[in-house]
């Protein structure tokens, strides 16, 4: 008998630091679902212009409550030259 527990690994929704165009919300919800950011956005602005703007008080709300990436692979990606270099 083993003692091997598979715990899958749990996905965090959040805005994207490197991957901006206007907030990162489209980019951290591209991350999340494993898809191409440029997927994300042209569904948002689709769904913008198809519902008549209903998508954009979301898409502020999301922008607004979704917090920042935070992890230390997003920092060491904008991190500088210089700033390794010590």
């Amino acid at each position: 008998m083993t003692n091997s527990v598979y715990t899958p690994e749990t996905k965090k929704l959040f805005r994207s630091r490197t991957d901006r165009k206007l907030t990162g919300v489209c980019a951290g919800w591209a991350d999340y679902l494993g898809v191409d950011p440029s997927m994300v956005r042209i569904a948002a602005v689709t769904g913008a212009v198809l519902s008549a703007g209903i998508v954009l008080p979301v898409y502020a709300a999301a922008a607004f409550l979704t917090p920042d990436s935070a992890t230390p692979a997003d920092t060491a990606d904008s991190a500088t030259p210089a700033d390794t270099a010590a």
